[in-house]
């Protein structure tokens, strides 16, 4: 429960608050990927690698894994090649597309990084709409092996409901400040994972999602 309280304490309010979020209108079949694309299971064992190695290593594993900063940054990359779709691949040899967003996600990792509370931060800003969300963060603590992953939406076209049908009933909710939360986890010999979807509790709408992970120790055998 520390972990998910520090993330909770310490860590989301890096994110939009609701003041400063243009909820604009779902795009989200314009954008090419949608909020429901996102799945937080798919995250657990990018987040479990992240756990165990150094501080700017474990974010890169965390972001550039993520198949929402992949498709966003693959967004960017198409709209510069066209309308000329040969323009992109006449620039150098070897030119794909896969090749440029791995480059340019570590380009935004080495550019975005800082430390705080002795942990390592990338918050980037999904700034370019229409897309599903609008910032994307990863954190990796220097003197635990702990690993975390928060998503901001960028409108309020996800709802709690389909939280609920892609992933069943939380095992826990609660309240707070003025949001309520829902609860997944994921526990195994090796970790405990926890996702904590904030929901908007006047319309039902999913505002931000955190997921943390933490391994187990085990006991040395002698």
């Amino acid at each position: 429960m520390a972990a998910l309280s520090l993330l909770l304490s310490v860590f989301s309010p890096a994110l939009s608050s609701p003041s400063d979020r243009n909820r604009s209108p779902s795009t989200n079949a314009q954008s090419g990927f949608s909020a429901d694309d996102f799945d937080w299971r798919e995250m657990v064992p990018h987040l479990f690698a992240a756990a165990a190695l150094p501080a700017e290593q474990g974010i890169k594993e965390v972001l550039g894994n993520s198949k929402v900063l992949r498709a966003y940054i693959a967004n960017e990359v198409r709209a510069e090649c066209s309308p000329d779709q040969g323009r992109c691949a006449a620039k150098h040899d070897g030119f794909t597309l896969e090749g440029e967003v791995s480059k340019r996600i570590d380009g935004i990792i080495k550019e975005e990084i800082f430390r705080q509370h002795k942990t390592a931060v990338v918050d980037y800003k999904l700034a370019t709409q229409p897309f599903p969300f609008s910032e994307i963060a990863a954190y990796k603590s220097e003197k635990h092996p702990d690993a975390y992953f928060v998503l901001a939406l960028a409108d309020h076209s996800y709802t709690a409901a389909e939280v609920q049908a892609k992933y069943g009933a939380p095992y826990d909710t609660d309240i707070f400040q003025w949001y309520s939360v829902y609860k997944y986890r994921m526990d195994n010999a090796d970790y405990t994972s926890k996702a904590v979807f904030e929901i908007d509790p006047v319309d039902g709408a999913v505002i931000k999602v955190a997921i943390s992970l933490k391994p187990r120790k085990h006991k040395s055998h002698h």
